[in-house]
């Protein structure tokens, strides 16, 4: 397998890149302290074409799983949150939209969201359901022609500017589905924010439903785990980008620092404890970009690629929390200080421990398929 990159996918890279360094990283910090995104930075991200990369045309541009990992750590080394928000939009709060609508919903709905005019996100955490999908609690019944959703869900990112709710809901003893529910809908309330340590620009809330009427069932009624499972391996990779791609901006702005900080009359990248930091950044950081390629790759080729998307998930996200905490070290009290991004990076990263999947979860998933 190689992963030399096509020219198409470098060029994807390149435009990406050049967008990150132009419109994101200048305003990531203000991002991070105001606690929102500007819709008009994420229509910006529309006119590149992201959220229509994994939809085929005329929706989308039809791109592969490579070209679209690229793409978001290139936004999330400009800023986690809004890679976070925009990988929502991409891909878990619209895809159910895209595969199972048709008609005049469809015509009304498709072209919106993938130019980012109207923004969707996915309700599946609950309370007391996190990974164990089967104890959710959300019910959805069948009342004279219309799905009426009841229950609560949490962590639900974008909720407060989402416009498309795709909500998973119980609907037999071991059953669930999906359905769309919008905005203005009755009974549908979405609750306060919930403070974070990091990506605090991508804003997370409770959202809770009262009898609200779905617009559409997504798909066939009971067939939502199935749906998600297709999804996850999608998902892991996506994730795994997103830790990439801020340890990347971590490497960059520690090997700078390092670089001009003097000490004891030179530069501090001259003593053996930081280039040994440095060093183990830079393998953890290639490890972590080669099995998130290699993931993307596997999906390209159809392969069987859940227990790979799994490993480069966890490995990338752990690798990256070690990279932003040796870049912390490095800068030492400067670490510590909000006027440097590294404090921001530290604090964002452990997002991407928890998206996708716990590490946890992950190597049990793991070590169960090693053991069939």
């Amino acid at each position: 397998m190689d992963f030399a990159l096509t020219d198409t996918q470098e060029a994807v890279r390149r435009t990406f890149a050049e967008f990150s360094d132009r419109e994101i990283r200048p305003i990531a910090g203000e991002l991070d302290k105001a606690g929102a995104i500007p819709r008009e930075l994420l229509a910006k991200v529309g006119e590149l074409g992201y959220f229509g990369m994994r939809y085929p045309e005329p929706a989308g541009t039809g791109m592969d799983v490579v070209s679209y990992a690229l793409a978001t750590e290139e936004l999330a080394r400009g800023s986690l949150s809004v890679a976070a928000a925009c990988a929502m939009q991409s891909l878990m709060g619209t895809t159910f939209l895209h595969r199972f609508t048709d008609g005049a919903l469809r015509e009304r709905l498709i072209g919106a969201v993938v130019r980012g005019e109207l923004l969707g996100t996915v309700c599946m955490t609950e309370p007391d359901a996190g990974s164990d999908l089967f104890s959710m609690t959300t019910r959805a019944a069948h009342k004279d022609g219309t799905w009426l959703l009841s229950g609560a869900k949490t962590w639900i990112t974008s909720a407060p500017s989402a416009d498309l709710f795709t909500v998973f809901a119980r609907t037999g003893e071991r059953a669930l589905s999906v359905f769309l529910v919008e905005r203005g809908a009755a009974g549908l309330v979405v609750g306060r924010s919930i403070g974070k340590m990091g990506v605090r620009a991508s804003v997370t809330s409770e959202v809770s439903f009262e009898n609200t009427p779905a617009t559409a069932l997504l798909g066939e009624q009971d067939k939502g785990t199935s749906y998600l499972r297709d999804l996850l391996a999608e998902i892991r990779v996506m994730t795994a980008a997103l830790a990439v791609g801020t340890a990347q901006a971590a490497l960059n702005d520690t090997v700078v620092y390092a670089g001009q900080r003097t000490q004891f009359g030179k530069p501090i990248n001259r003593f053996g404890a930081i280039q040994a930091h440095l060093a183990d950044m830079a393998v953890d950081l290639a490890a972590a970009r080669q099995m998130t390629r290699w993931a993307a790759w596997r999906s390209d080729q159809g392969l069987p690629n859940a227990h790979e998307a799994s490993m480069a998930k966890l490995f990338a996200s752990e690798a990256a929390h070690r990279v932003c905490e040796r870049a912390a070290r490095v800068l030492a009290s400067y670490g510590y200080a909000e006027e440097y991004p590294i404090e921001r990076y530290l604090r964002d990263i452990r997002f991407t421990l928890i998206g996708g999947g716990t590490s946890e979860i992950l190597r049990v998933n793991i070590a169960k398929e090693l053991s069939r």
